[in-house]
């Protein structure tokens, strides 16, 4: 998740993201800039310097030195995982969770995820969230219920679910008439995600739960509860599938609704029934054009069953993760090209550390789950600046840049994809931004989605650039390789 970050563009004549590079990283003023002429056939109106061709995967693999070489092997990407599982404190060990409870360790993980609101919050009809509503929110947490001592319960997601600051579906936003960032929203949790169940809201209808990446509340409804063999035990074997897609969707299926149509986001792993008869019906339909997944659900009594469900061959899945190379890096990252933006997973899509987050999880990689985490992680190679960093030194970072590499602002994360026209080119997730306009002033706009802008011409505020404001560079490959 990111705070809001502020960019936005503007068409521009075909030499101006050079010149605008230029001046905005040396210093100087630009040159006055006449009216703008039409937009030559390579120009793209959205974006400063954009041209139709820089949408494309291909265009930026074709400009790879080895597009399959490997980045990392399944043997560097597991000790990776070992190392961030080691050192960075958001990855949580659910295992390590002791089996008993304490009140005073699970007050301590309620209350640190937030506290009482310390500014006026507005509803989705453009009014304050009154006094009221946040003392009874505050309140469902139930904090005076925790028991002094009580067993850890074990859990898989069932279907796609939003993690909450408090066990509320209430939207709440900065100001008046700016619903599109919900504060109270954290993140998601996956079909087979697994999780530790510390506590119950006061109406019974949410927990707060750990997962590996994140804590928060979510709804009951999508948590089925069993045994931690199980929960632990689930996709850990020989035959699965990982989507590959930006999403994959089961088949329809109206005689076991529970996982009908269900989405599954890229990197998530389901197991395969690899032994079930093709000729065996499930759900009403024959198999032998899908793979036989099986998938956790949630019974009439919130415990967990497994059951089979169909994914059509035809989805976008792999029988293994995929080979972290240039080429799959930049074909990853472009599935997800003009998704919507979605705030902490809203909206069924993701925000910018969470769209980098699921590239890399369809390598097998784990990444922190917020930007504020993944920036700093200790696990990965990391490339920091603060006040005293020089632009020299900033620019030489930014022309050391390679695909796939993480940008870090405050609040916001973009990938690397690749250099031309003398401009470093990112893909990103974001809700909006800025860059200078033609008449050299700054223009907003709100690009709301998965994008491919140029880094040097991004202004975060009107005297300060992209670069200016980079705060980190996190590397994901072996430190040895070149």
């Amino acid at each position: 998740m990111s705070v809001r970050p502020r960019f936005a563009c503007s068409a521009a004549p075909r030499r101006l993201p050079l010149l605008l590079a230029t001046a905005l990283l040396l210093g100087s003023s630009l040159p006055a800039i006449s009216a703008p002429r039409a937009l030559a056939a390579q120009d793209h109106a959205a974006v400063v310097g954009l041209r139709e061709d820089y949408l494309a995967a291909s265009y930026w693999i074709d400009r790879l030195a080895q597009p399959d070489a490997l980045i990392l092997d399944r043997a560097e990407i597991a000790a990776q995982n070992a190392k961030m599982r080691a050192l960075d404190p958001s990855i949580h060990d659910l295992r390590a969770i002791p089996a008993t409870l304490k009140r005073d360790w699970v007050r301590q993980q309620i209350e640190g995820l937030a506290g009482a609101p310390t500014r006026t919050l507005y509803g989705q009809d453009g009014q304050p969230v009154s006094a009221g509503v946040i003392a009874a929110t505050l309140a469902s947490r139930n904090l005076d219920g925790i028991a002094a001592s009580a067993p850890a319960r074990h859990g898989l997601v069932v279907h796609r679910a939003d993690l909450r600051t408090f066990p509320t579906t209430l939207r709440v936003f900065n100001s008046a008439g700016d619903t599109d960032i919900d504060r109270w929203q954290e993140s998601a949790l996956f079909p087979g995600d697994a999780v530790v169940v510390l506590h119950e809201s006061a109406d019974g209808q949410w927990y707060f739960v750990a997962s590996e990446r994140y804590q928060a509340w979510v709804e009951k409804k999508h948590i089925g509860i069993g045994d931690a063999a199980t929960v632990f035990g689930y996709g850990q074997g020989d035959d699965y599938r990982i989507i590959t897609g930006a999403t994959a969707r089961t088949v329809h299926t109206p005689e076991e609704p529970r996982v009908s149509n269900l989405q599954l986001d890229m990197g998530v792993k389901v197991p395969v029934l690899a032994n079930w008869p093709a000729a065996q019906n499930i759900n009403g339909q024959q198999s032998h054009a899908h793979w036989v997944i099986q998938l956790p659900v949630r019974n009439d009594d919130g415990s967990l069953a497994l059951v089979p469900a169909l994914l059509p061959r035809s989805a976008d899945t792999s029988a293994d993760y995929l080979p972290l190379t240039g080429r799959n890096l930049l074909t990853q990252a472009f599935k997800f090209l003009g998704e919507r933006y979605g705030w902490g997973h809203s909206y069924d899509t993701r925000d910018c550390s969470g769209f980098v987050s699921e590239i890399y999880r369809s390598f097998g990689i784990v990444l922190p789950r917020n930007t504020s985490s993944q920036g700093i992680s200790p696990a990965l190679d990391r490339i920091a600046f603060d006040a005293g960093s020089t632009t020299a030194q900033r620019q030489a970072a930014v022309t050391g840049l390679q695909p796939g590499d993480l940008v870090y602002i405050p609040g916001h994360v973009m990938m690397t994809i690749g250099t031309a026209d003398g401009l470093t080119w990112m893909i990103h997730d974001t809700n909006g931004g800025s860059f200078l306009g033609l008449d050299g002033k700054r223009v907003s706009a709100q690009l709301n989605g998965v994008s491919v802008t140029p880094l040097e011409p991004m202004l975060a505020s009107d005297t300060a650039t992209y670069v200016d404001r980079m705060t980190n560079i996190q590397r994901i490959r072996n430190t040895g390789k070149q």
